[in-house]
């Protein structure tokens, strides 16, 4: 029957996209990566996610985010995040987190009822533990490193943790989860050097802060701000979702 998967249908098949909607992917972190990795997953069949996030849209992501617009400002991603997906298929099954997680939080999250994870997040203690829960249950997990302060997404690669190089979030990852005997580890990374962002207090989040009321965790305590544009996250997290689409479906 004609419906809004027909399209990928054509390319994957009928079995492929019966494992696609039966599929539970839990995404952490729905920033300018994680958000197009929930997006691209949902236009691809995926049946159930949980969206783990307690960030608020700002006026800052509109220039990289899918789900910031102007009348999103303000409001809860996860919230945004799943009305867009249940605008794409109304049928899907959504769980959401509004947490900012760490490891104590860990038994939030049902990891063993997931079929895929997807760690989207800046945190150095989240992105281990998020791999470590899911190692532990068993189930397929990859990560975004870093796509700040950069400017080339064709640059980006899929690889094992312990292949990449230039990448400092990687090499960070790559000597923390050596130490924890992690043999391997899917990731999307670049070997662009980041770039240094320009000092200019009149367009510094520093001293111009317009995180939206009730924001958990405002830009000013963050130690670097860093620069960002529209396409290189949003690449890296299509990479990302087109990986987990691929493993799920089962598809060559």
């Amino acid at each position: 029957m004609l419906n809004q998967f027909s399209r990928t249908e054509l390319l994957y098949g009928k079995e492929a996209m019966e494992r696609l909607a039966n599929a539970r992917v839990a995404i952490f972190g729905l920033g300018g990566v994680g958000g197009y990795t929930a997006e691209a997953l949902a236009r691809s069949g995926v049946g159930t996610f949980d969206l783990i996030d307690d960030d608020k849209v700002c006026l800052t992501n509109l220039n990289r985010q899918i789900i910031a617009t102007r009348k999103t400002v303000g409001k809860q991603k996860v919230e945004v995040m799943r009305d867009r997906i249940l605008e794409i298929n109304p049928h899907a099954r959504i769980h959401l987190h509004n947490c900012f997680y760490l490891p104590d939080q860990r038994d939030l999250i049902d990891f063993a009822s997931c079929t895929y994870v997807v760690d989207a997040v800046d945190t150095v203690t989240a992105k281990i533990d998020i791999v470590m829960a899911a190692k532990e249950a068993g189930v397929p997990v990859i990560s975004a490193m870093g796509a700040g302060n950069k400017i080339h997404p064709e640059l980006f690669e899929v690889a094992d943790i312990y292949e990449t190089s230039v990448c400092p979030l990687a090499k960070v990852m790559r000597r923390e989860l050596k130490k924890r005997k992690v043999d391997s580890l899917k990731v999307v990374y670049s070997k662009e050097k980041a770039r240094t962002p320009i000092e200019d207090m009149s367009i510094s989040c520093r001293t111009n802060c317009v995180c939206p009321p009730g924001a958990k965790h405002k830009c000013t305590e963050r130690r670097d701000i860093p620069g960002s544009v529209a396409f290189v996250p949003a690449v890296a997290g299509l990479i990302i979702a087109g990986e987990v689409v691929k493993d799920l479906g089962q598809i060559g």
